[in-house]
């Protein structure tokens, strides 16, 4: 079994591995733009919790900083993809595809033009053993209290309490604290989920500054066509005025 895209979910993964035991789990990672970048084996899920593995054959990683010098590992830096399945561009969009297809930074200078590299906007950092941890989304990253914050982290951490099928997290903009955070989820089938307890769960679980502000529950939450959870839409409905509250 495998999944394709974003890293999966730590409590996805426990509950996929609970339903099929005997089942071999290869963990991958990739992008629209670059196809397939890494993948964990199934011998070091439980030794590298969290991992989206190593690259793949063929493939270059870079994690470079916001200086776009190499990243030393553990520092967390954009990931930045190399390789024969990085594509062209978008179709009819050169000011969009001159963002993100660019240069290898790190090719000879006689060389430097003759190959496009992605850069994904995907924080990422790696381990001593050359091990990738995807962070969260360099475009999602939000400033709360003076903290940098990972919605990411704040989406696991619901995700641990077994009680939700679906999380999604945004930032609110604060004029105070930069960022407020907010949680839409929607229970497993068959779970009883109330506000008041996952409140509780992540004060005992996160630092102050990541708490949700405010948890929606839902009966579903939004998708794309792709059927991708539809973040814009989130934020569209969380700038409404006047919006019921969840049960709290």
């Amino acid at each position: 079994m495998t999944n394709s895209g974003a890293a999966l979910p730590q409590a996805v993964l426990r509950a996929l591995r609970a339903a099929l035991p005997e089942t071999r789990v290869y963990l991958m990672y990739g992008m629209t733009e670059a196809f397939r970048t890494s993948f964990l084996p199934p011998e070091e899920i439980d030794r590298r919790a969290g991992s989206i593995g190593k690259p793949l054959p063929d493939v270059e990683v870079y994690l470079v900083d916001d200086r776009g010098e190499p990243c030393a590992p553990g520092e967390i830096g954009e990931l930045v993809h190399r390789g024969p399945t990085v594509s062209l561009g978008y179709w009819g969009q050169p000011e969009a595809t001159d963002r993100v297809f660019r240069p290898d930074p790190f090719a000879p200078p006689e060389l430097r033009h003759v190959e496009k590299v992605y850069y994904s906007g995907d924080l990422v950092k790696m381990d001593a053993d050359g091990f990738l941890y995807f962070i969260g989304r360099r475009d999602a990253q939000l400033k709360c209290s003076g903290y940098r914050v990972s919605p990411t982290e704040v989406e696991e951490v619901l995700y641990d309490t077994g009680l939700l099928r679906e999380v999604a997290v945004i930032g609110i903009p604060d004029e105070l604290l930069g960022h407020t955070i907010r949680a839409f989820v929607a229970p497993r089938d068959g779970k009883e989920v109330r506000v008041d307890v996952l409140m509780d769960i992540c004060g005992r679980s996160m630092p102050r500054y990541m708490i949700p502000r405010r948890i929606d529950i839902l009966d579903e939450l939004p998708k794309t066509g792709s059927g991708k959870i539809d973040y814009p839409l989130l934020r569209l409905r969380a700038s409404a005025p006047e919006e019921p509250r969840g049960n709290d």
